[in-house]
């Protein structure tokens, strides 16, 4: 797998030693409340967390992704994975979390998705990348927003949290609309 390096971050492959900072966030109510809510609606034991790093270390578990690490020491600051890749439309579908509450508001979630959307156009030849985000979750939605992504749709009160009912959006970019967006970065 390749490495993926910015300026201040890298997108390496998932590792062993990545196991402690995946524990200190998956049962973090301020990390997981934007996040799929069947998943993290329980507890997550150390099996659990382990069975899913050991699953993206060995490639079994459909998903192709990548942890986002520190430049220099290349540690763990978060996760960001092609969740699902349609090969035959050509799309694929993000999953993203800073995974710190020190990391978080600090542009890493930006800078990962610019790597990763180099990565799915040019490499992978993706014609779209799509994700889906609760429109509570502002910070998310405005990075989205600055990396190109555009809301194509919302689900009314799909969502139940906090005592609660909230929407989902689902966000979009084409990759003529990444290119388009590189243009006028020259």
């Amino acid at each position: 797998m390749p490495i993926l390096i910015g300026d201040r971050i890298i997108l390496r492959e998932y590792r062993k030693e990545d196991l402690p900072y995946m524990r200190r966030w998956v049962n973090d109510p301020e990390i997981t409340q934007f996040l799929s809510n069947n998943i993290f609606l329980y507890p997550h034991t150390m099996s659990t967390t382990e069975s899913f790093l050991n699953s993206m270390i060995d490639g079994s578990s459909g998903m192709k992704g990548f942890i986002i690490a520190h430049k220099d020491s290349e540690e763990y600051i978060g996760q960001i994975d092609l969740i699902k890749i349609d090969w035959i439309n050509r799309i694929g579908t993000i999953g993203i979390v800073i995974g710190n509450p020190d990391k978080l508001g600090k542009g890493y979630g930006t800078e990962a998705i610019k790597l990763i959307q180099e990565f799915a156009f040019n490499k992978l030849n993706l014609h779209k990348l799509d994700l889906e985000v609760r429109e509570n979750n502002e910070r998310a939605i405005r990075c989205y927003i600055k990396c190109g992504f555009v809301i194509e749709g919302r689900i009314r009160q799909n969502c139940f949290i906090d005592g609660k009912y909230t929407d989902t959006l689902f966000m979009g970019i084409l990759k003529s609309e990444w290119e388009e967006k590189q243009k006028g970065l020259e």
